[in-house]
């Protein structure tokens, strides 16, 4: 049985004076409030009430376990307002993970426009191009670029990512503008790590497809080092829009190929399934997807 409700229920008779009023308040039978009070006594080993066919009495036990049974119902109470709180009000520390350049160039600006409209809560950003297992590892939220979500996560979907082959303006001076994305395969490609070897760039012009194997001295599995290379004239860089477009803004690379599209990749804010998801991570959700939505 119960304790806890075995503990309201003698509470409840105490305050209500009889089992039947007792059983009355808590839409019980007579009976089970007199079963619920027996588990205590046979527990404690000794009587709480002393019955008689018109009314109980407590027992100088009874008295002594009452007072306890009430400030234990009390901390109960308590701790189950201060969930109500956290669910109510954004406040407490909030774990996310994200791909590192999303991460860092797209939703930490994000991050600082939340912060400042909830000073309750405090948020730690893991930044990583690797799966990230939400529940194993105890983040709240991630972002993921993939064109699929694990069926066991809530997935909201935020604005695709644009990728863009782009190099540095000493880069198209010494070599050229090229006019066809073949044009590339005689060039170095810096390559990502995570990649492989046989990876290949995908350009498409309508209904022209045209794959371009990756090959150079130079690769590695970080996109801003990646962007860093293509600065210093290392060669042609693909890479997100998240990471280029400050760069590309400001000049310091050119986009080639223009007319040529490469594949965009689906983004989501991802969760795990939780029936009443705290206000902490239900405002985050709904403040990043509405910013980068």
């Amino acid at each position: 049985m119960d304790k806890l409700r075995a503990m309201e229920v003698f509470v409840a008779t105490v305050d209500a004076g009889s089992f039947a009023a007792a059983a009355t308040k808590l839409d019980l039978s007579a009976v089970m409030v007199g079963k619920h009070i027996q588990a205590l006594e046979t527990q404690l080993g000794a009587r709480l009430l002393e019955r008689t066919t018109r009314r109980h009495r407590l027992t100088e036990i009874g008295a002594a376990y009452l007072e306890r049974c009430r400030d234990v119902l009390a901390s109960v109470q308590a701790a189950d307002g201060i969930a109500d709180t956290l669910r109510a009000v954004p406040q407490g520390t909030l774990r996310v993970t994200a791909p590192v350049s999303f991460g860092a160039h797209r939703l930490t600006p994000v991050i600082g426009d939340y912060l400042a409209a909830y000073p309750q809560v405090k948020v730690e950003l893991n930044l990583n191009d690797r799966l990230v297992d939400l529940a194993e590892e105890g983040f709240d939220c991630g972002v993921r670029m993939s064109h699929s979500i694990d069926e066991g996560l809530i997935a909201r979907p935020l604005a695709a990512s644009r990728m863009f082959a782009v190099a540095s303006p000493g880069w198209v001076e010494r070599h050229g503008m090229p006019a066809h994305p073949s044009e590339l395969e005689k060039f170095p490609l810096l390559s990502f790590a995570v990649w492989g070897p046989r990876h290949a760039w995908r350009f498409t012009r309508g209904a022209e497809v045209v794959e371009v194997p990756v090959s150079g001295q130079f690769s590695t599995n970080n996109g801003q080092a990646l962007l860093n290379a293509a600065l210093a004239g290392m060669g042609v860089v693909m890479q997100a829009d998240s990471l280029l477009a400050p760069a590309i803004a400001a000049g310091q690379v050119i986009p080639l190929l223009a007319d040529w599209e490469l594949p965009t990749r689906p983004v989501h804010l991802v969760r795990l399934p939780e029936a009443r998801p705290s206000a902490k991570l239900r405002s985050f959700i709904d403040f990043v997807a509405a910013r980068l939505g």
